[in-house]
């Protein structure tokens, strides 16, 4: 196994909690060679570009990334390169686990649920979007492909098995959006025939929401479109006590990206207090990837001990330490 991998330190408080996350992955024993490339408002500060070729270059080389948060203006300014990453290396899978861990903010004692998000599709598409001279008229196109609907689809129950989950629940809009996410029903009804092992329901995405927020213990796996994935996985992180305890990975045939979903909170930046729990959580998701779940495994044991033990904690998890001194604290029980 090729042990480099690329590491983009991104905006904010991207480079901190980055830090945190590589010493854990020293301390943890992964044995990994770090290759640093630039994306995000500090590539364009250096060299222009926001994504820079040598970046997709070398991730294209290393199949494998590790990615702080990047800033994405709301509204106007530059696309996402969140969105252009996950289109260029065709990484069609986005996996959101929201699992509870003691000492958040959370509500909940005992969620663990996985989103599986399609990555590439339906309403993030750039092509066909348009708005009229005097921005009184917008519009976007929605597009869905079969071939993508069954390999996202077949993830989501392949991953079911693998992970020993029970249910799969596809979530969509066909009573409404007929043809988009009528589709997207139509494949998973026939692909669930294929797992008999698993149970399989659906829900219209308005009702799942209302589910979640009542009872989300009866959810196991969601497997949805690209937009609604994107809403119902805040949704599911909030369930946990928020993004800063949400990792994501988005992978594809040849490549995989891992990330913290969270924003590169510039008003705390360099300040030295951002939880890194997102983006370590995220490492830990790498390294199951990578058929190190036994370090995944100490990874997660570590972070719940420090939370359970309530001692180093950041501000946003109610203490008042550092971001270097919860990360001790995370290596110290590894």
């Amino acid at each position: 196994m090729n042990n480099k991998i690329t590491i983009i330190n991104g905006d904010g408080i991207g480079p901190e909690i980055m830090d945190a996350t590589l010493r854990v992955l020293d301390a943890v024993g992964a044995e990994f060679e770090y290759e640093h490339v630039d994306a995000g408002l500090m590539a364009y500060e250096k060299h222009g570009n926001l994504l820079p070729e040598e970046t997709l270059a070398t991730i294209a080389k290393n199949k494998i990334c590790l990615k702080g948060p990047l800033t994405t203006p709301i509204g106007k300014g530059f696309s996402s390169i969140n969105v252009a990453l996950r289109r260029h290396f065709k990484l069609y899978a986005n996996l959101r686990p929201a699992i509870t861990f003691p000492g958040t903010k959370s509500k909940f004692e005992d969620i663990d649920i996985i989103t599986v998000r399609e990555n590439t599709e339906g309403a993030y598409r750039q092509e066909g979007q348009f708005i009229n001279e005097d921005r009184t008229v917008a519009k976007a196109e929605i597009v869905i492909t079969r071939e993508a609907c069954e390999k996202i689809i077949r993830y989501a129950f392949d991953t079911a098995i693998k992970a020993n989950r029970k249910k799969v629940t596809a979530v969509h809009k066909a009573n409404i959006m007929k043809t988009v996410s009528g589709l997207f029903l139509e494949v998973a009804e026939e692909i669930a025939k294929e797992y008999p092992s698993i149970e399989f329901n659906s829900l219209i995405v308005d009702n799942t929401c209302m589910q979640l927020v009542m009872n989300p213990q009866q959810f196991d796996i969601i497997v949805t479109t690209n937009l609604f994935g994107d809403i119902i996985s805040d949704l599911c992180a909030g369930l946990i006590g928020g993004l800063g305890m949400a990792p994501g990975a988005n992978i594809g045939e040849d490549s995989a990206i891992f990330e913290a979903v969270h924003g590169s909170a510039p008003d705390i930046a360099g300040k030295k207090i951002a939880n890194p729990t997102a983006l370590v959580l995220a490492s830990a998701l790498m390294l199951e990837h990578l058929d190190m779940a036994d370090k995944a495994v100490k990874i997660r044991t570590a972070i719940r001990g420090v939370l359970n033990d309530k001692d180093c904690l950041t501000g946003d998890l109610g203490g008042s330490s550092k971001t270097q001194e919860f990360t001790d604290a995370i290596i110290e029980r590894l």
